[in-house]
This record gives C-alpha cells, structure tokens and sequence, in this order.
C-alpha cells in the first residue's frame, strides 16, 4: 500500500493502526491511537508553533513514505501530514463547535480549572493547532499515538495560546485505543480524534464509544470518509476505481467509510447525543501537489485491491496527473465530522443521532 493510499482520499489525520484513511480524512494511529493507559511520556510546555501536518499516511512505501529503522516502528510520513494539513483545517466543521463550547461552559466543576483534552491518534497534532486556539481558557492537550517519531513533532509544533491567550500545556503519551476505559479518561474535557473512525473496526468503535460515554465526556471526531468521490472533469474509470477503494477500505474488518454510522450508532445506544456535519475536501488548482499526492494513493490502494485493474489503471493515473498539474482537475472527497454528547438531549430518532445541514452522506 502506497503512502497516502489509506490516507490519499483526504482523511487526517491526520496513521491508525499505522495507516490513515485514503481519502482525506486526519489521523494518526488507531491500535496506537490513544490510551490514557500507554507508557513513554514527553511533555511539553509552551513548545512553538511549527504548523505542519495532519494525520494518517500508509507506513513505508509510496510517494511520501519512510522507512522505518530496523527494529524500530512503523513511522507515518510527516510531509504527507504537512501537505494535507491546510486542507483539513479548511474542512472540519465549525457548526459543532457552539455546541460543543457550551457543553464545555457548563462542565461541572469548570470554576478554576482548565480544559483538559484528550486527542487520540494525533499523529502530529494537526488536530490541536487546529482546535486549541479555538477555545477559550487554559488547556492541557494530552496528546496519544503509538509513533514516538510523530509524537516529537506534535509536541513540538503544540500551539501556545487559546484564544483568549490562555496558556496551553502539551503532554503526548504513547498508548493503545483497544485498551481505551472510561477510567483511563478521568478528569478529561474533550475526546478529539481527527481521520480516526475509518480505520477501525466496528469493536474499536464501542470501545471508543463506551469510554467516552463512561465517563461523560464529549467526543470530537473529525474527517472521517464518506465513501463520495468526486473528479471534474469525469472519467470512466472514476467509479471502478472508487468502488476498489472503498473495498480496500473495508478490508479485514476496518469499517472505512461506514464509519461515521457506526459510531452514531454506537454513541447513540449509551444514550449520547449525536450531531454530524458535513466536511468535504475541496481541491482545486491552487491544491496540485496535494491532489497529485491524494491520486497517488488512491488509485494505488485501489489496484492493491484488484490487481487486475493495474494497467488500465496506469493510463489513468497518468491523465489524471497531467490534468492536476495543469490546473484542469477538481476533487471533492466525502468526509463527515461527529460531536457525542454523552447524557445530553436534543438529538432525533431513539439514538439521539442527528445529521443536519445535509451531513453524513451529503456533503
């Protein structure tokens, strides 16, 4: 699998379960995205600000990998990261963030304590300088991925201030999701992840879901694939391609891009209140390298898929490759974000779920 090929469809992520979604959507590592259980912590206070990546690349080969030292584990291209991150800075949703702020305000207890943040799966920590400066108050961001070689540069390029100029402490901690509890999140605020949900399976979910709603914490999970993609101008190997992809998504078990149901499902059975917005990628000339990059990736995991496709797919990739650096090509990948609300009320239908502004499969 080529370097963006689980990550090339635009899911951040920015690496979960070492790899990242393909299409566009943030993270980091899943099964090495993040238990407060882990061992091996850094810290860092007040560590610059080095705008760089969003999560999730494929491990070694391909256009952006690297190659892991022997004996060492799998590392997550940090230039894929830092290509892709403006694109998901542009996409997450900032509709769920009033409730969210709210939900934060009226946290029991809130009087002279700060926020504290669990970001699982942070790869680089796109998802912190994405966020952090979003929120008002002091933050401690407890960052969680199973690559030490990411976790360096997400401590490092930590933002230093909220946006009321309170100050943000960082600590990053290398950990397991499988082994996520409700007891590993005590004293938490906020769950984020960002490109996590497609790349687990439908038990990782639960857990997740369990843990969040265990200990009453709301959960912000970004940028995860919708299984929607579009190319302008169109070509008639877009849909096999895609349908390839979307395969090779679903593979041993990982729920790709029934992701973001399942975890309203999940989140919504413990009682959660569940809110899905819509947050597409949308590349343009301005956006060449990183849709060359996304192409790359995505027609690889697709032939790794079907083999069989492989020399069509070839010709394919060249067109599409001359079009993009042409400035002639138009991408939008699906990608939906979710905020559980874990005791909250509001939502619609028995598990509280709610898709508004056309999420969840429209966007």
């Amino acid at each position: 699998m080529t370097a963006g090929a689980r990550s090339a469809t635009g899911t951040d992520t920015d690496t979960a379960r070492g790899a990242g979604s393909a299409t566009g959507t943030d993270t980091d590592t899943a099964r090495g995205a993040g238990s407060a259980t882990g061992t091996d912590t850094d810290t860092a206070r007040g560590a610059g600000s080095a705008g760089s990546l969003s999560e999730s690349p494929a491990p070694g080969a391909g256009p952006v990998g690297e190659t892991p030292a022997p004996g060492d584990m799998p590392r997550y291209a940090p230039q894929w990261l830092r290509l892709r991150e403006p694109a998901d800075a542009a996409a997450r949703s900032h509709e769920l963030l009033d409730p969210l702020r709210i939900r934060l305000a009226d946290r029991p207890g809130r009087r002279g304590t700060g926020l504290v943040v669990h970001d699982l799966g942070c790869g680089t920590g796109s998802m912190g300088r994405w966020l952090a400066p979003l929120l008002d108050g002091p933050q401690h961001w407890i960052l969680h991925d199973h690559d030490p070689y990411l976790l360096h540069f997400a401590a490092a390029g930590a933002p230093r201030s909220a946006a009321d100029g309170s100050r943000i402490e960082v600590t990053t901690q290398r950990g397991d999701l499988g082994r996520l509890t409700a007891d590993a999140l005590g004293g938490a605020c906020l769950v984020t992840a960002s490109a996590l949900l497609d790349v687990l399976t439908r038990e990782e979910i639960d857990t997740l879901a369990a843990a969040c709603v265990g200990a009453g914490v709301p959960a912000l999970l970004t940028l995860s694939v919708l299984g929607r993609v579009e190319l302008t101008p169109s070509h008639p190997l877009d849909a096999e391609i895609a349908a390839a992809f979307d395969a090779h998504q679903r593979r041993n078990g990982l729920l790709g891009p029934d992701a973001v149901t399942a975890a309203s499902e999940a989140f919504g059975r413990l009682g959660a209140t569940v809110r899905v917005q819509p947050s597409p990628w949308r590349l343009g000339a301005e956006h060449a390298e990183l849709a060359g990059e996304w192409l790359r990736g995505w027609v690889g995991a697709a032939v790794e898929q079907r083999p069989e496709l492989a020399a069509p797919a070839d010709t394919y990739l060249r067109e599409r490759l001359a079009q993009c650096e042409a400035g002639e090509l138009r991408v939008l990948v699906g990608h939906s974000d979710l905020l559980a609300l874990p005791g909250g009320s509001g939502g619609t239908g028995p598990s509280g779920v709610r898709h508004t502004s056309g999420a969840g499969e429209r966007s």
